[in-house]
């Protein structure tokens, strides 16, 4: 199972970045760093739908999505269509992506940002908060109970905001015990990678009032935007079909009118 197999590799990166740098100096620097603000979570707590734009390079469903992937451009054209946030992948075996292309995204753009990987150690969270992200993403398919609200504790001390992502009722439930403030419902199955659009629509109403409400894949144009919201999301999160789009500002702007 391809996400399995995300996850080891994912402790192997955490291996490797700890011979180099150990856990604690990492610990120490990202708590010494000013405290973040949440500033991810406020720019998806608005009365519109809003926009979490992804830059992705590849996944493992789709291959190579943009073969040229001028990170840079693709970053300056979010912001000036709009976008409220900015997703960025630096998982690098199967989505092609790094934590430098994270550092040159965060140096070009002021929007809120949120360091997309596999979070399998608390390591992780830490080198998001030196990368200078806003988020991180924190997937209950990887984590069990304590550690889930373990690392959402972490994510408050650093001022970080956690996207909770959940696939099903289990889940939910998981992440609103653990104290989850912004919880992604996934319309992607990470096990198969089929896409179920209804997905986010019948777990919505598992959502306490006061939770940001993300519905995160398989948005494929302006009727998806437009039922989601219906569903009651209060963000998308958007990546393939953006980045295939040649023009992301007028893409984004159908979304967005589609979605009012």
């Amino acid at each position: 199972m391809i996400l399995d197999e995300l996850a080891a590799h994912a402790r192997e990166r955490v291996a490797a970045a700890k011979a180099v740098r150990p856990l604690e100096q990492v610990k120490a620097q990202a708590e010494a760093a000013p405290r973040g603000t949440f500033r991810f979570a406020q720019a998806l707590s608005g009365q519109d739908l809003a926009f979490i734009c992804e830059i992705k390079k590849a996944s493992p469903s789709k291959g190579v999505i943009d073969p040229v992937f001028d990170y840079r451009a693709i970053a300056a054209a979010y912001k000036a269509a709009g976008a409220d946030c900015v997703s960025v992948l630096t998982e690098p075996k199967w989505f092609l992506g790094s934590d430098e292309i994270f550092r040159a995204v965060r140096a070009a753009i002021d929007v809120p940002m949120i360091r997309k990987d596999f979070t399998v150690d608390r390591y992780q969270i830490y080198e998001a908060k030196l990368l200078g992200a806003d988020a991180v993403l924190l997937i209950c398919t990887l984590l069990d109970a304590a550690t889930l609200a373990q690392y959402l504790e972490i994510c408050d001390t650093l001022g970080l905001s956690a996207l909770v992502e959940t696939h099903d009722a289990d889940e939910m439930r998981m992440a609103i015990d653990a104290g989850a403030r912004l919880i992604g419902v996934n319309n992607r199955n990470l096990k198969d990678f089929t896409v179920d659009l209804d997905n986010a629509a019948r777990l919505r109403a598992l959502a306490p009032t006061g939770t940001v409400f993300v519905a995160e894949s398989g948005v494929s144009g302006p009727a998806d935007a437009a039922a989601l919201r219906r569903a009651g999301a209060d963000a998308l999160l958007v990546g393939e079909h953006l980045m295939r789009s040649p023009d992301k500002t007028a893409a984004l702007a159908a979304l967005r009118e589609a979605a009012r």
